[in-house]
């Protein structure tokens, strides 16, 4: 879901990886090429650090315990190009990536939360790729578009985020908690983008017990990010918890934290705007596309993103954890997902019978996952809270979302030509 920063001595250029075998033979560069990846506890073993400028294909083995997650890191070991998210114990999957020349880093998150394991760096060598061929106006196009989507929501986000930090630095925390949920649907529909952007993220949407788990190195990243901020605190400021209440993870709601002083939501109300005005600098650049190597894989793999972030925090409550608003993020996810999707859809399709077979497939399991969180409320009039959803209808939900992410896990390969 999200990663702590590499430390500088792996972020820079090629490195020696730690506990992979360097300069293992993979495909042959004229072709795809794919890179094994095996993640344990304590581990996560590259086959090779170096790879040439085209497809790769990353073959991840989860061989430890607990569930896992893989993270393609841009040089600076902050911002995340590619990953791969839930990956079971036992389980082998991949993750399919266009890349172009220059210095990267893996990594693992063995449970996904708090630090990541085998940080090392990875190089991407050759030539830059050049688009050519018969997809090459809809691939750039498909790009062209997600990119203005990105802009549109955050556009949207910017006064909304203001209404609501302005309602809840001035203590009116009924009309703060009316806008809560609908203002985070425009960040919750660009996420995959969201979390690339480094410490932008965190420092918007982490959850406490992730920041908890991270601040050491967040700090690092940026000295000025040294308590709790974003959403999620003033969510639980707004939704004040029981003494007797607990954290998702079983520690006592109440522990390192009290509700904040006048003085204090002011000041996150304030670094709130500031952030998120930050992240609408950052996406509406000149150069934001190239400087953040958003390409094709990453308008297909955030399709997938999406519905892995429902299947990670959102399913289990995790997120929403004091409002209960989860359904609407859920919505938010399954919006974005899709626009992803559909921009995508067109050039899968042109691989053959196979892409064809899939965009349908895919399209079906939408839209069946689209009429379950229908019967629970919609975006224009409410869902209703998560907490009176059922085991049962939760249960539902979890099932319909791995028959939509298993199709949808072929996407990129369809879309790269990989099929």
């Amino acid at each position: 879901m999200r990663v702590s920063a590499l430390p500088a001595t792996v972020a820079v250029a090629a490195l020696t990886l730690t506990g992979c075998v360097a300069n293992a033979p993979v495909n042959d560069s004229s072709g795809p090429q794919t890179i094994a990846v095996t993640s344990t506890d304590d581990a996560c073993t590259v086959s090779s650090n170096t790879v040439t400028a085209g497809t790769i294909t990353f073959h991840i083995s989860n061989e430890g315990p607990q569930t896992t997650e893989f993270y393609l890191l841009s040089s600076d070991g902050v911002r995340i190009v590619a990953e791969k998210e839930n990956i079971a114990p036992g389980a082998t999957v991949d993750l399919a990536v266009a890349l172009q020349p220059g210095d990267y880093g893996t990594a693992c998150k063995p449970g996904m939360r708090g630090g990541s394991v085998g940080e090392a760096a990875f190089t991407v060598t050759g030539e830059a790729a050049d688009s050519s061929g018969a997809n090459a106006a809809l691939l750039a196009q498909a790009v062209e578009d997600y990119l203005g989507f990105v802009k549109k929501e955050v556009a949207a986000l910017q006064p909304k985020v203001t209404r609501f930090a302005n309602a809840y630095a001035a203590g009116d925390d009924q009309t703060a908690r009316k806008l809560f949920a609908s203002t985070r649907v425009h960040y919750e529909r660009i996420e995959p983008i969201a979390e690339s952007l480094g410490i932008l993220d965190p420092r918007i949407d982490y959850r406490e017990i992730d920041y908890r788990a991270e601040a050491k190195a967040l700090a690092q990243d940026d000295p000025t990010f040294t308590e709790w901020l974003g959403f999620h605190r003033i969510e639980k400021d707004l939704w004040t918890p029981s003494k007797s209440a607990r954290q998702p993870d079983g520690s006592p709601a109440w522990k390192g934290w009290s509700p904040s002083t006048s003085a204090q939501r002011k000041q996150l109300a304030a670094t709130l705007i500031a952030d998120v005005n930050t992240l609408n600098d950052t996406v509406t650049a000149d150069d934001f596309s190239t400087s953040h190597g958003l390409d094709i894989s990453t308008v297909s793999n955030g399709a997938a993103g999406l519905l892995e972030e429902i299947a990670v925090g959102k399913v289990t409550g995790e997120e929403d954890w004091w409002s209960h608003t989860d359904l609407y993020d859920f919505q938010a996810n399954l919006d974005g997902a899709r626009v992803a999707f559909e921009l995508v859809a067109p050039i899968a399709e042109r691989s053959g019978e196979t892409g064809t077979e899939l965009v349908a497939s895919i399209t079906t399991e939408f839209d069946a996952l689209q009429a379950l969180l229908d019967q629970f409320g919609s975006l224009q009039h409410g869902f209703v809270s998560y907490d009176t959803v059922t085991e049962q209808q939760r249960r539902a939900l979890v099932e319909q979302i791995d028959a939509t992410r298993e199709p949808l896990s072929k996407l990129t390969n369809a879309v790269l030509g990989l099929n």
